[in-house]
């Protein structure tokens, strides 16, 4: 969880054309973001893949009026509604966007050349037919905060002790990098989002880094089979916890739709 998910991207900015606060050129540059090209293949009505100007226009012709984001895991469907082939899609991307108001959704294939240093990413979202039904395991913007502060006060005391709180140079320089990111003002959702679905994205990512660079920073002060299981069960619903808030955060505009706000 170093980086925004493209998905999230995609459903952010997406929606903020969907509902005419962001020009097509800007909402293309944010869902690029650094990657070179994104295309969209499957398309209803295109025979070949498409730009991602010309796939929003279309997707809005076909009566899409919000996007959603699915971030699924082993055994946790998180945002899916099926059917099987497109949650086994989205379950070995570990992301993707569902469409509300067409039963379409989109699963990004990421292809990446070039040496070290200048890779070169494309990334082409296969459109598949899904089923028009609640997504799965979804909480509200409040249970998300509500659980994300919840989650960081049982964890805290088992990280601490067994120090994997993410330590050491490696773990301090992503920590500086993301603070840097944040102080220059990076904006996590397209206009239109709630103040409360930025603060809750926010906090959500910065719990996910912290359970990154535990998992990538060794076992810590774990050294027994005992205290490494400990730190696995600590981890894992925090991290479970900090998935289900960005999808109600990146969700929140559709959430919106549907309560009528909008």
């Amino acid at each position: 969880m170093l980086s925004e998910r493209r998905s999230g991207r995609l459903a952010a900015w997406g929606n903020g054309l969907l509902a005419g606060l962001v020009s097509p050129d800007d909402a293309v540059l944010a869902i690029v973001g650094e990657d070179a090209v994104h295309r969209v293949e499957g398309l209803p009505g295109e025979s070949a893949a498409v730009g991602l100007t010309l796939a929003l226009g279309r997707l809005r012709s076909l009566g899409v009026t919000g996007l959603r984001v699915a971030l699924p895991a082993p055994g946790h469907p998180l945002g899916l509604s099926g059917p099987p082939e497109f949650n086994a899609r989205a379950m070995e991307a570990e992301e993707a966007v569902v469409c509300y108001g067409a039963a379409l959704g989109l699963v990004p294939e990421v292809y990446e050349a070039g040496p070290e240093g200048d890779v070169h990413v494309e990334v082409v979202w296969q459109v598949l037919p899904v089923r028009e039904a609640p997504p799965a395991d979804v909480p509200s913007l409040g249970e998300a905060e509500r659980e994300l502060a919840e989650a960081l006060r049982e964890a805290t005391e088992v990280l601490s002790r067994l120090d994997v709180a993410g330590s050491g140079p490696v773990a301090e320089a992503a920590l500086d990098a993301y603070r840097a990111r944040a102080e220059r003002g990076r904006e996590v959702l397209a206009p239109g989002y709630p103040p409360r679905a930025v603060r809750v994205l926010e906090l959500a990512q910065r719990v996910g880094l912290l359970v990154s660079l535990a998992y990538e920073n060794g076992h810590g002060a774990a050294v027994t089979s005992g205290e490494m299981a400990a730190r696995s069960q600590a981890l894992r619903p925090v991290e479970r916890t900090a998935r289900r808030a960005q999808v109600a955060a990146y969700n929140a505009y559709v959430e919106e739709r549907e309560r009528g706000v909008r």
